[in-house]
């Protein structure tokens, strides 16, 4: 069987944490990895307790300090790619991704031969539940001005519930990605798009979280955003090309 590992970042995440790992293995046969930026709420504590009762299952990576969600997930990639998992999922912690879609997203992979599945809100029309009309609005043109500017035909350039298979995740350089916050999840598809990965949008319905404080803020949105232009005109002076890079644990 397959080695699948789902990737959860944290911050303050202690209301979700132990309901979203039970229920995550309630779902899918896989493996979780926590890794938390030194949550002062006790996260990291709620999931130590319960890597007693899922040994060899439940992980956890803890860090300094608050660091960015790009490098939490760069640090997950290059931890699970050391102990050699066939694929590797992106999730948040506070249930506006779904379980039951892991399944949904793996199955893509390997029906599909897809590199990269994407949990995609807007690929049948828009699938957002309990959002502002003023987030959902930038959200979904955001991710139109993302599609136009770099020229991905990918509806949902900003999700961040997402299944790769490690083969392909080889191939990118970590070390070239410069977005740190949720620009990293337009950096990490450009550059699967731009290294001919095949890629499939998997539709998805998305809902606000119900529990704890959300990251989210309009500064991070214009960040990503804005940091578009720098990426396509780095993107003129790069060459493309798959190279495989090796992790050691």
């Amino acid at each position: 069987m397959d080695k699948r590992l789902v990737i959860i970042p944290t911050y303050k995440e202690k209301e979700n944490i132990e309901n979203i790992i039970r229920a995550i293995y309630k779902e899918i046969d896989v493996h979780i990895l926590i890794i938390d930026d030194n949550s002062p709420d006790g996260t990291a504590d709620i999931v130590k307790n319960l890597m007693q009762e899922f040994p060899d299952r439940l992980f956890l990576e803890q860090r300094t300090g608050k660091l960015g969600l790009g490098t939490a997930y760069i640090h997950g990639f290059k931890w699970g790619l050391a102990r050699h998992y066939d694929f590797i999922f992106e999730m948040d912690a506070d249930f506006s991704h779904d379980p039951a879609d892991l399944q949904r997203l793996y199955d893509a992979c390997v029906e599909q031969n897809a590199d990269l599945a994407i949990g995609s809100r807007y690929c049948k029309g828009v699938n957002v539940l309990n959002w502002p009309m003023g987030r959902l609005l930038m959200s979904y043109y955001g991710s139109m001005y993302v599609r136009i500017m770099l020229g991905m035909p990918i509806m949902d350039t900003t999700a961040g519930f997402k299944c790769y298979r490690a083969s392909a995740l080889r191939c990118v350089d970590f070390d070239k990605i410069k977005h740190i916050g949720y620009g990293f999840q337009i950096e990490m598809k450009f550059n699967m798009y731009k290294l001919k990965f095949k890629i499939v949008e998997v539709p998805i319905i998305f809902k606000d979280r119900e529990a704890g404080i959300s990251k989210m803020s309009s500064g991070i949105f214009k960040e990503a955003i804005f940091g578009v232009i720098g990426l396509r005109f780095r993107s003129c002076f790069r060459k493309w090309e798959r190279v495989e890079h090796n992790y050691e644990a």
